[in-house]
């Protein structure tokens, strides 16, 4: 199979879109939304969506590994956003025109501070040595994820720079139908972006863990495939979001040949999530962290709690406990 494509831009709906004047079901406090009409997206069928694979998108944050001070790092997602004063101005102009089409950022004083360790993702687009927003407003970036740094703690549990390794939950080599948790090296997933799953990250739709236990690991973009996809057809998408047993997914994403990525969420189709049980969160899972706990510096890392259950199969990714 293909190395999928690396995520480090907004990913474009599959359908073209339309603004409705509705409270949005995604974003909280948003009075309209962005529906899907049933138009395939012109960018789809010139990247030929019917030959592209399809993959499950998966419900987290998203990060990014690249070098940082000399060695493989876990980088998180922080897109550079407007100030209280130009998202104002943004979203009168959206409402009034319909669009964000034409719009006119002052890129200098428009946006709030980033870290001095912050990039900007691959492509964003470059004015006078500055990056530029995107039709959203945003400059997607990343930071570093540092031990020291509490607002990134969930990403730091799920690598240890010692070992140079990060917990990674993937389709097994030998059972597609079997996910294995394993300590990957840092090196093997250089330049790819991964989703940060697990207790604490957007509610947790997955069911990883507890408050006194939690659980979290990366998945690598494009790595969970969707056998038999329904075709890219809006009436034939609705249909198998809420009828197959497959369904019970946030979204696809389409790897294209060329290196495009589409995808459809189920709000684009005016459907809620999650929605009782996913399909992810019920799959089984086997721990193969080998490394020995003593490798670990801390008795409460993740890692070790892993690595003393290695071997242990569970019925579904949500029924992972730990050793007391």
């Amino acid at each position: 199979m293909r190395r999928p494509g690396s995520v480090q831009q907004k990913i474009p709906c599959v359908f073209l879109t339309e603004v409705k004047e509705e409270e949005s079901r995604k974003r909280d406090c948003q009075r309209f939304q962005v529906v899907a009409t049933e138009s395939v997206n012109p960018l789809a069928l010139e990247a030929e969506i019917d030959c592209a694979l399809a993959t499950e998108k998966l419900d987290g944050t998203c990060c990014y590994v690249t070098v940082y001070k000399g060695q493989p790092y876990l980088w998180a997602r922080l897109d550079r956003k407007p100030n209280k004063q130009a998202e104002k101005r943004f979203k009168k102009y959206q409402h009034s025109h319909r669009s964000c089409k034409g719009f006119t950022w002052n890129v200098e004083e428009d946006f709030k501070t980033v870290p001095e360790t912050w990039i900007p993702a691959h492509r964003v687009k470059h004015h006078n040595g500055r990056p530029v927003p995107d039709e959203h407003g945003h400059i997607p970036g990343w930071v570093p994820v540092e031990k020291d740094n509490k607002q990134y703690c969930w990403h730091s549990s799920v690598v240890d720079y010692g070992i140079g390794a990060a917990l990674v939950l993937r389709p097994s080599a030998e059972d597609e139908d079997l996910l294995e948790i394993s300590a990957v090296p840092l090196a093997d997933l250089m330049e790819q972006t991964l989703e940060l799953i697990g207790t604490n990250v957007n509610a947790n739709p997955y069911g990883l863990g507890t408050k006194k236990q939690p659980v979290h690991c990366l998945v690598s973009h494009g790595s969970v495939r969707i056998r038999n996809p329904p075709a890219v057809n809006f009436q034939q998408l609705c249909s198998w979001f809420q009828e197959s047993p497959d369904g019970r997914v946030e979204g696809i994403v389409w790897h294209c040949a060329d290196g495009t990525l589409v995808k459809v969420h189920r709000h684009h189709l005016g459907l809620t999530w999650p929605q009782g049980e996913t399909c992810f969160g019920a799959r089984p899972v086997v721990v193969h962290v080998d490394w020995s706990p003593e490798e670990f510096n801390s008795s409460k890392d993740l890692f070790r709690s892993f690595s003393r259950i290695r071997g242990r199969c569970f019925s579904r990714i949500q029924d992972i406990q730990f050793d007391p």
